[in-house]
């Protein structure tokens, strides 16, 4: 013999959808601020199973919702500093920030090549009214994805007036 669905099986599954979008939803975002509601979700698809009623359900997923932030965000805010925020050695894309380049193929709005601590990258001018020809020495201001944008190196060595070659 089949049970019946009852009215707390149905809200316990529309709070697990409901986690589940949230969860889905925090893939575009990276922020982790979504996923603390979809932990709050699946807290109140618990108690629907349990057979809370609906406002029960609501304040049991604002609770553990507003726990889950309070508890984690500082964490995370912690985390996502940079290092040189927190007065430690950079390390990854982050250390390329302040690096000196060399540029192998010209630097313009449109394409670019520099070579950085010997790896090859793709670059464009940070000032777009700049190009930069290669052997020119440059310095990288910040990167974006796999792309150094770069400035006239003003302080090498080899950037002085008269030094290239």
């Amino acid at each position: 013999m089949r049970r019946r669905a009852s009215i707390g099986d149905v809200d316990a599954v529309l709070w697990i959808v409901l986690g589940v979008v949230l969860a889905v939803a925090e893939i575009f975002t990276a922020t982790l601020f979504l996923l603390m509601f979809a932990v709050g979700a699946f807290a109140a698809a618990g108690a629907a199973a349990l057979g809370a009623p609906v406002a029960i359900q609501a304040v049991v997923f604002a609770a553990v919702s507003a726990l889950t932030v309070v508890a984690a965000r500082p964490t995370i805010r912690k985390h996502r500093r940079s290092a040189t925020e927190d007065g430690g050695q950079p390390f990854g894309v982050e250390a390329l920030e302040g690096a000196t380049a060399l540029v192998l193929e010209r630097v313009d709005t449109d394409s670019g090549l520099v070579k950085i601590d010997g790896e090859l990258w793709t670059a464009r001018p940070y000032d777009a009214t700049q190009v930069f020809v290669p052997g020119q020495r440059v310095q990288v201001i910040q990167v974006r994805g796999a792309t150094a944008l770069v400035w006239q190196d003003d302080v090498s060595p080899g950037a002085l007036p008269g030094s290239e070659g």
